[in-house]
């Protein structure tokens, strides 16, 4: 996954703002506080448009939630990610941005293909499930893996393996997702029944 774009994090405002600046998540009911907690500031450099300011709000301020830029499948998209909390960005249209749902988002991982049979994916794990995100948007959300905390162990061609907590045993249960539909097998909580996509 080759971006578009270019952004460097910022760890004071410029002395020069430029004439577009962005702020995330958009007005959401709930998260009228959310910028003070804190911000995330990039200087984002899309391909087309010229430069911009983003300003996306700390889910959390715990420093063990993740912050950070990653590459998305669509090359024009930026994931930034301010403690915990995931936002796609269209680089070309700013004013354009989704917030990822899970909250927190406790790892974000970048798939990218080897052959075409796979896809490009943005995994978002949280604490009890695994959003991707794919060339299309929103490509799948698992259903529940774990009672609480998820580790992933490692990738295979289509397939994500890891651990979820089970709390009736308090023992770690393996799973396995194919990243091409999200559906599971494993993990504590049996798969859905015809084992769909939730």
């Amino acid at each position: 996954m080759k971006p578009s774009w270019t952004a460097e994090i910022l760890t004071k405002p410029p002395l020069i703002a430029p004439a577009r600046q962005f702020t995330y998540p958009q007005q959401i009911a709930g998260e009228e506080d959310a910028l003070a907690r804190g911000a995330l500031q990039l200087m984002v450099r899309p391909a087309t448009g010229g430069a911009f300011l983003a300003t996306c709000a700390l889910g959390f301020t715990d420093p063990t939630m993740p912050t950070g830029i990653f590459p998305c499948p669509r090359p024009q998209e930026m994931c930034a990610v301010a403690g915990g909390y995931a936002y796609i960005v269209d680089t070309t249209h700013p004013e354009s941005c989704t917030h990822i749902a899970m909250k927190p988002v406790v790892e974000v991982r970048v798939i990218e293909k080897e052959n075409p049979e796979e896809q490009n994916l943005l995994l978002f794990t949280g604490f009890h499930t695994i959003i991707a995100w794919g060339e299309q948007g929103h490509a799948w959300q698992t259903s529940k893996l774990s009672w609480e905390g998820l580790r992933i162990t490692n990738i295979e061609g289509n397939t994500l393996h890891g651990f979820g907590w089970n709390l009736m045993t308090d023992k770690e249960v393996a799973f396995s997702v194919d990243l091409l539909t999200g559906q599971h097998q494993g993990g504590s909580f049996p798969p859905p029944p015809g084992n769909q996509k939730s």
